[in-house]
C-alpha cells in the first residue's frame, strides 16, 4: 500500500491573523509540510507557517546530528508564501541547505528577487548571513524528480507570475494550486490547470472567497469555494481540501462555508471535501493489487 502524509502548518491567504475566532483552522500562512518517508522534507510554500515547521523538524535533526537539507516548492512570490523563510529555524544550522524551486520572473533572476525581499531595510539581515544555505532554482512548464517524488509544475492564473504543483510518489498523487484566479463565469478551466489536478488523490486549492466576495474581487487572483468543488470535480480529483483561507473568515465561517461545499451538486463526485485546518495531519493512501 503506497502512503503519503500531509501536515497543513499554514492554511491561510493574504496575511497572517490571530485571535480565539481563529482557534480551529489557525492564522498561519500557506505552508504545508509532504512526507513521503524520505530524509529530506518536501515542503509546498513558505508562508508563516515555515517557522512552526522547522521548530517541529529541530528535535528529529538535532537526534540524527545533521543539518536539513529541505525542498520548497514555491508557487510564487506573494509575501504571504514567502514570509516564513527567514524564520525558519533549521537554516541556523552550519550545514542546512534549503533548495527553493519557484517561479521562472523573466529578466529577473529568482535568486535576486528573493534575496531583494529579506534584505535591511525590509529585515534585519541578508539571506546570504544565514549559516544554512538557501538555493533558488527557477523553474516554469517543468517536470523534475525529488530524488523519487516526481514534480510537475505548470504556470497558473494568479495576478503575478504563479505555478501550481503536481506532487507524484508511489502511484499517489497531490495537487497544489493555493492561488488561482476563477474566470468571471467561474466555469472554464485553464488547460495547466486541469493538467494538474487530473485525477488526484488530493488537491488543495484556493478557495478564499464565497460568491458575493468574488463579485467585489473578481480580479484580485482568487477562487470562490463553489469554483474549487467545480475544479475538483471536472479534474476527476477523489479528495478536497479547501485552502488560502481569506483572513476576515473565523472559524465559524469557515465552518458554514465547508458545509455549503458538501452540499453543491458538484461535490457529490468527490469521496471528501473539507477545509484545511493548521496543525491537521492525513493521510493519502490507496490499496494496491
Amino acid at each position: 500500500m503506497g502512503l503519503v502524509e500531509v501536515t497543513f502548518f499554514g492554511a491561510r491567504g493574504s496575511c497572517p491573523c490571530s485571535g480565539d475566532c481563529y482557534n480551529e483552522f489557525g492564522g498561519s500562512t500557506s505552508c504545508v509540510l509532504v512526507n513521503t518517508g524520505a530524509d529530506e522534507p518536501l515542503i509546498l510554500d513558505a508562508g508563516t507557517g515555515l517557522r512552526s515547521l522547522g521548530a517541529t523538524l529541530a528535535p528529529r535533526l538535532q537526534e540524527s546530528g545533521r543539518p536539513v537539507h529541505a525542498h520548497i516548492l514555491l508557487t510564487h512570490l506573494h509575501y504571504d508564501h514567502l514570509l516564513g523563510l527567514p524564520f525558519f529555524g533549521p537554516l541556523e544550522d552550519p550545514g542546512a541547505i534549503v533548495e527553493i524551486y519557484g517561479p521562472r520572473q523573466g529578466s529577473v533572476p529568482l535568486a535576486e528577487l528573493v534575496a531583494s525581499a529579506v534584505t535591511p531595510p525590509f529585515f534585519p539581515v541578508q539571506m546570504k548571513e544565514f549559516r544554512g544555505e538557501v538555493k533558488l532554482n527557477e523553474v516554469g512548464d517543468d517536470d523534475f524528480m525529488l530524488d523519487d517524488v516526481k514534480v510537475t509544475a505548470r504556470y497558473i492564473p494568479h495576478t503575478d507570475l504563479t505555478l501550481g504543483f503536481r506532487v507524484e510518489h508511489g502511484g499517489l498523487s497531490l495537487a497544489y494550486l493555493p492561488d488561482h484566479q476563477a474566470p468571471l463565469d467561474r466555469m472554464g478551466i485553464a488547460e495547466s490547470v486541469l493538467e494538474l489536478c487530473d485525477g488526484v488523490d488530493l488537491l488543495l486549492h484556493d478557495a478564499q472567497y464565497d460568491e458575493e466576495e468574488f463579485a467585489a474581487k473578481s480580479d484580485w487572483g482568487h477562487s470562490t469555494v463553489a469554483y474549487a468543488v467545480h475544479v475538483a470535480a471536472a479534474a476527476g480529483a477523489r479528495r478536497l481540501g479547501l485552502f488560502h483561507h481569506d483572513p476576515s473568515h473565523d472559524d465559524a465561517r469557515l465552518r458554514d462555508l465547508e458545509e455549503s461545499a458538501r452540499r453543491l451538486p458538484a461535490a457529490s463526485s468527490l469521496e471528501e471535501i473539507f477545509a484545511a485546518r493548521e496543525s491537521m495531519s492525513l493521510t493519502i493512501s490507496r490499496a494496491t493489487t
